[in-house]
């Protein structure tokens, strides 16, 4: 009787497997025929910010980084950064001397690369930069506590992100490899949230020292620009 009742559930358990591949079959025929190109249901792109099936998915094209570029530049947003960095920030870094179209700069926590993009506007053309997520064509993946630069390799560390410093994992790491990477003499011109008490912002460079601070407005946020020159050694011995 159990030998019967064990045969019959083999049986049993062979023809459910059997229905369900034939199921699985069906279905991959039925996805591949209507993700084809130029089925109706999915002859244009999905506006949706997430796929909502896998045939959605297939029918997304990956935007040439140029092109992205180039609609991202002709956004009012893009348009205003530019406009500030190239009015309230850059003059001033000129007029200090600390500027110039020969300048090698790193932009840190650089976004979408709009801190690039203006200094190239403003005649800068080694401008290089990097954020934890890259952003072709003008931003690289880079993490700010680990830069893959030489020591001295800029002349200027840039950021425009008023919470780049005091947003970081680790604020005087952070200070740390910015102090490494630009030169002897160079500068570290960053935008700080004016909340942040300056004092502390200062106490973390260890090898700089404040030049000048002024406050500057990036995309209506209220901020104070902090320009540091780097001494080559440690300005906070006792």
């Amino acid at each position: 009787m159990d030998g019967h009742v064990r045969r019959l559930l083999n049986r049993v358990s062979i023809a459910l497997a059997a229905v369900a591949t034939a199921a699985l079959l069906q279905l991959f025929r039925h996805s591949s025929s209507s993700c084809l190109v130029g089925s109706p249901a999915y002859s244009s792109l999905s506006l949706a910010p997430f796929p909502r099936t896998s045939c959605d998915a297939a029918s997304r094209r990956v935007v040439d980084p140029d092109l992205r570029l180039a609609k991202l530049r002709s956004s009012p947003r893009w348009r205003r950064r530019i406009a500030v960095l190239s009015a309230a920030v850059f003059p001033q870094l000129l007029r200090l001397r600390l500027l110039h179209s020969s300048s090698r700069v790193l932009c840190l926590a650089a976004g979408a690369g709009q801190a690039v993009d203006a200094l190239h506007v403003a005649g800068v053309g080694d401008a290089t930069g990097v954020d934890l997520v890259d952003f072709p064509p003008l931003v690289r993946r880079a993490d700010p506590h680990n830069l893959p630069f030489f020591d001295g390799a800029f002349d200027m560390v840039f950021s425009d992100d008023p919470l780049a410093l005091p947003g970081a994992l680790f604020p005087s790491r952070f200070a740390a490899e910015a102090e490494r990477v630009v030169r002897h003499g160079g500068a570290i011109a960053l935008a700080v949230d004016r909340h942040v008490d300056l004092s502390t912002v200062a106490s973390l460079f260890k090898r700089s020292r404040v030049v000048e601070v002024w406050n500057a407005t990036l995309d209506g946020s209220a901020a104070s620009m902090v320009i540091l020159r780097n001494n080559g050694t440690n300005t906070k011995q006792h």
